[in-house]
């Protein structure tokens, strides 16, 4: 048997069904570029297989199994049915091309947008390692001469080196600039809200001492309050002198009590 020299056809037999139109096949199972060796997939097996032919073309006689050469296993399996399938050019390469550009522009469209996934970011430092905000301009500027001698003898290499600064530490430098600016205006505003503290306590005393004094006046005992006055208030006294409003004597006799 004489082997077949591909490329060409030496048969004008064909698998006995209606020819395929190009118009009729998805543009994007047949290549008919010039220039570039005509392929098509086959209607029954779904492979790419070789169109044969210049003026009639034909699908080229393969296996169904996908055997890639003539071999002598390969010549005991059956032929695909697709094998010598005519094909006709019913519509030009142009329009073919218009065709396959207005495919591939509806496939474009219905892929889905690409996601874009956010780097996860880092965990939080715990609470017990955050250093506190200073809360003065001294504070501050004692917290940033000790992350200046930290940080310069570190290995890292966005350290601290001559004017530059890392990201702490030109954290720390704006917080010590605001503070001291601000130094000023932020004690007084405290001493401001201490005296209003103080006025606002002092008005809430008066007005409960005038809410309740006349009650107090009604309630208070009638019997001792003469003396309880006297002895209340300051009155320059001599040396020795005895008050006026003093009680009775405590008895100095020994007391014999009988049993």
């Amino acid at each position: 048997m004489s082997r077949k020299r591909p490329g060409h056809v030496r048969t004008k037999r064909d698998n006995r069904r209606k020819p395929l139109l190009l118009s009729t096949i998805q543009p994007q199972n047949i290549n008919v570029r010039e220039g570039e060796i005509m392929t098509i997939v086959c209607p029954d097996c779904e492979t790419w297989r070789r169109l044969m032919g210049e003026t009639q073309l034909k699908i080229r006689e393969h296996c169904p199994r996908g055997c890639t050469s003539r071999t002598a296993e390969c010549e005991e399996h059956p032929r695909c049915p697709g094998s010598n399938q005519p094909v006709r050019l019913d519509i030009t390469i142009e329009q073919w091309g218009e065709a396959m550009l207005a495919a591939d522009s509806t496939a474009t469209s219905r892929r889905s947008a690409r996601q874009h996934f956010k780097p996860i970011p880092a965990p939080a430092k715990p609470v017990m390692q955050m250093s506190p905000m200073p809360t003065t301009s001294g504070e501050a500027l004692a917290a940033y001469r000790d992350h200046l001698r930290r940080c310069r003898s570190s290995v890292s290499g966005s350290r601290c080196i001559g004017s530059y600064r890392c990201a702490g530490g030109a954290r720390l430098a704006a917080a010590y600039e605001e503070l001291e600016r601000t130094e000023q205006q932020r004690h007084r505003e405290a001493r401001i809200e201490a005296l209003l503290t103080r006025c606002r306590v002092a008005r809430t005393w008066s007005r409960h001492a005038e809410a309740t004094g006349d009650s107090k006046a009604a309630l208070a005992k009638r019997a001792g309050t003469t003396i309880e006055e006297a002895n209340n208030s300051v009155r320059a006294r001599s040396a020795g002198s005895v008050s006026e409003f003093r009680g009775p004597d405590v008895p100095l006799d020994p007391l014999t009590i009988a049993v």
